[in-house]
């Protein structure tokens, strides 16, 4: 006697094709996730490169921004006095008199000059041009800071700083001159009354060549010290390095060339100029500046001046 085993085949060949099915299942769920997995992280990347290129932008404009600032006080990226305080007593200095253009310095001519002027000088006009890490540049500072207040204060002078980064190498790498130079354009532009005190304090109390200089939060500091109003505005300036880029400008503008010298270049700090002459005499020895700067004066008066007409005599009838 025979026995069919026939009907067990087909479920066979079921269970088969159903385990064949579900493996198809597993296979195709896995290869959507690996579909995806991948565009997540495709999205993920470009995210990632999409955020960084914001950073990179950013950064960029901004130090571009810092870069193209300029000081809005600056004039031939130089600038003017117009409070000289906050140094010392400068009634203690030499006089100027405007009005007759001389200048008592201790020291003055003996002889009348001849012919006598009449009319009035215009005030001396007096450049100084400044690394704030440059001994000879203290050294004319702390010596003339009070006769040169003086004079502005009696407006027989007109008196320009211009702040340069000609020793930029020479503090450990941390580029103080220039940061200084920029500091001074922070002053300058947002509390111009207090760079004259600010300018004076950078250079009387400079920091030695070959050291590392003060911390830009130092500079802010001492900003502070001489009397800026709006401190914080100041301090972002400062912090920022908001004009380091036009410090650098400035200086490789002025060693090409002076405006108004006729082809003068800056060749070192200080250079101080006296309605466009070079001052070529001690830097410490404030009599031998006023005296530059009486017989400068004076030239340019004696050049201007209108010699006063005599009366004619009156024949006698």
């Amino acid at each position: 006697m025979s026995h069919d085993q026939s009907p067990n085949v087909p479920a066979e060949r079921d269970r088969r094709e159903a385990v064949r099915e579900k493996a198809q299942q597993v296979k195709a769920k896995q290869t959507r996730w690996r579909i995806v997995r991948r565009s997540l992280i495709g999205l993920g990347a470009a995210a990632v490169v999409a955020v960084g290129a914001v950073g990179v932008t950013s950064a960029l404009s901004s130090h571009e921004s810092r870069s193209q600032a300029l000081p809005a006080a600056a004039s031939d990226d130089g600038f003017t006095i117009t409070t000289a305080t906050g140094v010392a007593d400068p009634l203690t200095a030499p006089a100027v008199d405007g009005n007759a253009g001389t200048m008592a310095a201790g020291a003055a001519p003996t002889a009348e000059p001849s012919p006598t002027p009449t009319g009035t000088a215009a005030p001396v006009d007096i450049r100084v041009y400044v690394d704030y890490m440059s001994l000879e540049a203290r050294e004319f500072q702390t010596a003339n800071a009070q006769q040169l207040s003086k004079w502005v204060g009696d407006d027989a002078a007109t008196l320009t700083y211009y702040p340069v980064a000609m020793l930029t190498s020479k503090s450990n790498g941390t580029k103080y001159s220039l940061r200084a130079a920029g500091a001074a354009a922070c002053v300058a532009t947002h509390a111009a009354d207090r760079f004259f005190a600010f300018n004076h304090e950078l250079l009387t109390n400079q920091p030695a060549v070959d050291s590392d200089g003060y911390s830009d939060e130092q500079l802010a500091d001492m900003a502070q010290g001489a009397g800026v109003a709006d401190t914080d505005t100041v301090r972002t300036c400062i912090e920022d390095e908001t004009y380091t880029g036009w410090a650098k400008a400035a200086t490789d503008r002025a060693i090409k060339g002076l405006p108004d010298t006729n082809g003068q270049a800056l060749t070192a700090t200080p250079t101080v100029l006296v309605n466009g002459t070079p001052y070529v005499g001690r830097m410490d020895d404030a009599k031998e500046f006023a005296q530059f700067v009486l017989t400068v004066d004076s030239n340019a008066y004696y050049s201007t001046a209108t010699p006063t007409p005599s009366a004619s005599a009156t024949p006698a009838g």
